[in-house]
C-alpha cells in the first residue's frame, strides 16, 4: 500500500522485466486500484492475474537476449564464415550485410526480429525501389547469419510469410523462366564470330571459342570450367571430371567446389558434347600443356578470369550477332535444356550438372523457345510417320 501526493491510499506491487537488446533489467509499477475501491484480498487477485498474463512465474518464460544483429553479424564474419563458408559465398553475404541489413538492423535486439518486423522492411524497401529478388536475397543471408548465431541453429522467421502482392509474385516467377539461355547453334555462332575477333590474338581466339564450345557441350559451372586441368579431360571416354572450382572474387583461386553434388564426372556423350571435345582436342594441340596445367589460363599461367573473358570476347560477340548479353551461365541453361528435350533421364540430368534437387533441374529449362517447341513437334511427327511406314511395309 502506498500514498499519493494527494493523500489518496493505494495498492500497487512492483517487478522487474528482462528487455530485448538491455543487459540491465527494468523495473515496473502496476497500479491495482484505490484503497476503499477493492479490498486487500481484491488487490492480491488483480497482482496474481498481472502476473499470469506476464508469464512471469512460467517455466516456459524465456529470457530475452541481450544481444543485437550487429553482435550476430560479428560472429558470422570472424568465426563462422571463415570455418564454414567459401571466400566467394561470402564475399557475395557480406556485400548484403553492407549494402541492405547493416544499417537498418544493427542495433534492433535478436527477439525483435520477426516475421512482422520482416515484412515491414521487406515493404520499405520494395517502395524504395529495391526488387523482391534483392531483398529475398538479403534475408536469405540474414536467416544464415541467424541461425548460425543461435543455439537451435534456426532463423527466428521464415521467408514463406514473407507477404509478397500476387501480382508480383507471378512476375518474379515469369523473369525466372525468361533468364538469358544460349542453345548449342548460338554457342557456335558466337565462337565462330569469336575465332575472327581482330581485337584478340590468335591463342585468345582459339581459347575462348573452345571455353564457349565446351561450356554448351558439359553444361559446368563458370568457377568449375576455369578450374579444369588438362588432366580432367578423357577425350577416350567422352568425359570431364569436376575436382575444383575457381574462385572469381578471389582472383580465381582455386579451390573446393560449391557442394558435394558438384564433385562428378560429366558424360559428353552426345553430339554437341563430342563436338566441344573436338575443339579441346584441337585446342591443346595447338597450344600443348603440361596435364595438371589449367585448361584454360592466363599468360602467366594463373586462373583465367570471367570477366576478361566477357569483356574481351564475350559481350562484344554478343552485341555483334545482336544476341541479349549474358555470361557462361547461359550456356550451362542451354546445355541443361538440350537435355532434357532430349529426353535424357531427369537423375542423369541432375547428376550431370551437379544440382542437389529436381526443383533446380526443372528451373533450368525456363520458358522454351517457339523455335525449339516446333522443332520439338516436328521430330515427333517424323517418328509416327516411320512407324507408319514400317507398319504398311511389314
Amino acid at each position: 500500500m502506498a500514498r499519493r501526493a494527494n493523500g489518496q491510499k493505494y495498492f500497487f506491487f512492483q517487478y522487474w522485466i528482462d528487455v530485448p537488446g538491455q543487459e540491465e533489467r527494468k523495473r515496473v509499477t502496476e497500479v491495482l486500484g484505490l484503497v476503499g475501491q477493492i479490498t486487500k484480498s481484491q488487490a492480491e487477485r488483480k497482482k496474481l492475474e498481472i502476473v499470469s498474463e506476464q508469464n512471469l512465474n512460467s517455466v516456459d518464460y524465456r529470457i530475452p537476449s541481450s544481444k543485437t544483429f550487429a553482435d550476430a553479424v560479428e560472429f558470422y564474419r570472424t568465426q563462422y564464415a571463415p570455418s564454414f563458408l567459401r571466400d566467394s559465398t561470402f564475399s557475395v553475404a557480406d556485400g548484403r550485410i553492407k549494402n541492405h541489413l547493416e544499417v537498418d538492423w544493427g542495433t534492433v535486439p535478436i527477439e525483435l526480429i520477426t516475421t512482422d518486423s520482416i515484412n515491414v522492411w521487406a515493404s520499405k524497401k520494395r517502395k524504395a525501389g529495391l526488387s523482391w529478388t534483392t531483398i529475398k536475397d538479403a534475408l536469405r543471408t540474414m536467416q544464415g547469419i541467424l541461425s548460425a548465431f543461435s543455439k537451435n541453429k534456426k532463423p527466428p522467421f521464415s521467408q514463406k510469410a514473407l507477404r509478397i502482392p500476387e501480382a508480383e509474385k507471378l512476375q518474379m516467377q515469369i523473369n525466372s523462366r525468361d533468364k538469358v539461355s544460349f542453345s548449342w547453334q548460338q554457342a557456335k555462332k558466337i565462337a565462330e564470330h569469336i575465332g575472327k575477333m581482330d581485337g584478340l590474338g590468335d591463342a585468345r581466339r582459339e581459347q575462348y571459342s573452345t571455353l564457349i564450345l565446351l561450356a554448351a557441350g558439359s553444361g559446368l559451372r563458370t568457377g568449375e570450367l576455369l578450374a579444369l586441368r588438362v588432366r580432367d579431360l578423357d577425350f577416350k571416354a567422352k568425359t570431364v571430371q569436376v575436382k575444383f572450382s575457381s574462385d572469381q572474387r578471389n582472383g580465381g583461386k582455386i579451390g573446393r567446389c560449391k557442394n558435394v553434388t558438384a564433385y562428378r564426372t560429366v558424360h559428353l556423350g552426345d553430339s554437341e558434347g563430342s563436338k566441344a571435345l573436338v575443339a579441346a582436342k584441337r585446342y591443346l594441340k595447338r597450344y600443348p600443356a603440361g596435364p595438371d596445367s589449367l585448361l584454360f589460363r592466363s599468360k602467366r599461367q594463373g586462373p583465367l578470369l570471367e570477366t576478361t573473358f566477357l569483356n574481351q570476347g564475350l559481350y562484344l560477340a554478343l552485341k555483334a550477332l545482336q544476341l541479349p548479353q549474358g555470361g557462361l551461365h547461359a550456356f550451362r541453361r542451354g546445355c541443361n535444356r538440350r537435355w532434357e528435350l532430349a529426353g535424357i533421364v531427369p537423375a542423369v540430368i541432375r547428376q550431370q550438372m551437379g544440382h542437389t534437387s529436381a526443383a533446380m533441374t526443372r528451373l533450368y529449362s525456363g520458358s522454351i523457345p517457339i523455335q525449339q517447341v516446333k522443332a520439338a513437334f516436328s521430330k515427333t511427327k517424323s517418328v509416327e510417320l516411320e512407324n507408319m511406314e514400317n507398319e504398311v511395309a511389314a
